[in-house]
């Protein structure tokens, strides 16, 4: 063979043993540490948190490298659709939007929104949701799962938080302008727990835009890529999702790459 392409019998051995450079044994180690992270994350990941986590893990190499590696192995985040919103068709009675979109804070416990999402299940149809969210923290810090969207479902997601946080007098708490969080119960609920309620635009999920990403987040890594067989699954699941794996091990880029559970901590010794 060597004759006939005409080349020495040494260059054909000394391919056979070629040693594996400093760059592509980098490269193999640096893909494999990816597919750990991204596997870990349930594929959740992409380059730029991957980055941050071989970052902090002491690793020296640049976003442009990881996006390569990951293209070369076939690696990529989940993906979904973006959210689009429509405007409701409903008649509802407007009422007054006190966050004005207005999101900031200055610590936790100042400005809580709430929303309800749907989950499907096999057995028992649509499930439903109810959360609600810390906008210092944006921390899920109250939900409740049921199978009817009820007054009851959202005031127990805000009963919840109540106690979880327990917060001082004078919360702001926003919702759209749905029937279970303008009923009396809901008022009453409100009042009970000494907050202010205020009140999305009909037509406007923008007005409560954070909350809105959360349930956009949770269905784009956990709930489009399972088929839960009944509701009793589907809430275990969730439990798994928001309290061990969002607000304690998600790292968000909107704080520095921080988990929740470590904004709240700050923002706690801040106070202290």
């Amino acid at each position: 063979m060597c004759e006939t392409l005409g080349i020495p019998k040494s260059t054909y051995y000394q391919s056979l043993n070629k040693a594996e450079s400093n760059r592509d044994r980098g490269n193999r180690e640096f893909t494999e540490k990816i597919i750990r992270i991204h596997e870990e994350s349930k594929k959740r990941y992409g380059a730029p948190k991957i980055h941050e986590i071989l970052e902090k893990q002491g690793h020296k190499i640049s976003l442009k490298r990881v996006q390569r590696l990951m293209k070369e192995a076939g690696i990529r985040s989940i993906i979904v659709k973006k959210f689009r919103p429509t405007p409701s068709k409903e008649k509802v009675e407007e009422r007054e939007n006190i966050m004005n979109r207005d999101f900031s804070t200055t610590t936790i416990n100042q400005k809580w929104v709430g929303d309800i999402t749907y989950i499907h299940t096999l057995r028992d149809g649509w499930c439903y949701l109810a959360s609600v969210l810390d906008l210092h923290s944006r921390k899920i810090i109250g939900y409740s799962f049921g199978r009817s969207m009820t007054t009851e479902l959202v005031e127990q997601a805000l009963e919840n938080a109540y106690v979880s946080q327990k917060p001082n007098d004078g919360v702001l708490f926003h919702s759209d302008l749905g029937s279970q969080y303008t009923s009396d119960a809901f008022v009453e609920k409100v009042q009970s727990c000494k907050m202010t309620h205020s009140f999305s635009h009909k037509g406007s999920p923008y007005d409560n835009a954070c909350i809105e990403s959360f349930h956009a987040i949770l269905k784009k890594e956990e709930v489009n890529h399972v088929q839960y067989l009944d509701f009793n699954a589907a809430r275990v699941e969730l439990f798994k999702y928001i309290e061990g794996w969002y607000n304690r091990k998600r790292i968000h880029g909107s704080i520095g790459y921080l988990t929740l559970q470590e904004m709240e901590d700050l923002a706690l010794q801040q106070a202290a």
